[in-house]
């Protein structure tokens, strides 16, 4: 198979084409013909030497990627949630080696959802670590109620537009921080309220949030 390996930690050009063996599933795994992957900036710090490099170099060959879509071609023999053929989804194997620049990904089947029939490809592989940030935000540790406000920074941006949807599923009402550009997007996306942080200063408008999710950091947390 057609796999990426990063020879050293640095720029772009130390991203090498390869041929390497299929990998075999182990008996808890399935093996993914990948069909698309997503970058994201642990993908960017790990290949410039940061990150999860020294980590990823204890294994030797270090291939970049964990964010996948694919198709099913082969399973273990514990695998009873996932069969061959399965279009899936999901973010594999990390923090530890992923693999995933690679044709042939072998997986755990736990790391693993069915592809939804209106969710393309792209979108499934672009969603993974954005879509799970948010859900573990406002699930696991927020534990986010209907009926409660949520204010939520960066509506409109990677993590935030996966926050707001979820929020609203959830039926807590949301409030959004974004530039004007984005108020039809991210209204579109459900926010009940929006806040240009551009000509607002959102802590003068919203004063009793029940939640506040902020991927911005800088000195929000102090206002």
């Amino acid at each position: 198979m057609k796999a990426i390996i990063l020879k050293e930690g640095g720029g772009n050009e130390n991203l090498v084409m390869t041929d390497l063996p299929v990998p075999v599933p182990k008996r808890d795994e399935v093996l993914v013909k990948v069909k698309a992957i997503s970058v994201n900036p642990v993908d960017i710090k790990t290949r410039k030497g940061l990150g999860l490099y020294n980590e990823l170099k204890k294994d030797g060959q270090v291939i970049l990627g964990w964010d996948i879509a694919g198709e099913v071609v082969q399973a273990g023999e514990d695998v009873t949630t996932l069969e061959e053929g399965d279009e899936v989804f999901g973010m594999v194997s990390f923090p530890g080696h992923g693999k995933a620049y690679a044709e042939y990904v072998a997986v755990p089947a736990s790391h693993l959802a069915e592809k939804p029939e209106l969710v393309s490809t792209q979108e499934a592989a672009a969603g993974t670590l954005a879509a799970l940030t948010a859900w573990q935000v406002l699930i696991d540790e927020a534990k986010l109620q209907a009926g409660e406000k949520i204010l939520i920074h960066a509506a409109a941006g990677g993590v935030g537009h996966f926050a707001v949807q979820i929020a609203k599923y959830l039926g807590a009402f949301v409030i959004g921080t974004a530039s004007e550009a984005n108020y039809d997007f991210v209204k579109e996306l459900g926010a009940d309220d929006f806040v240009d942080y551009t000509k607002e200063k959102f802590e003068e408008i919203v004063k009793d949030a029940d939640v506040v999710f902020d991927t911005v950091g800088r000195d929000n947390p102090l206002r």
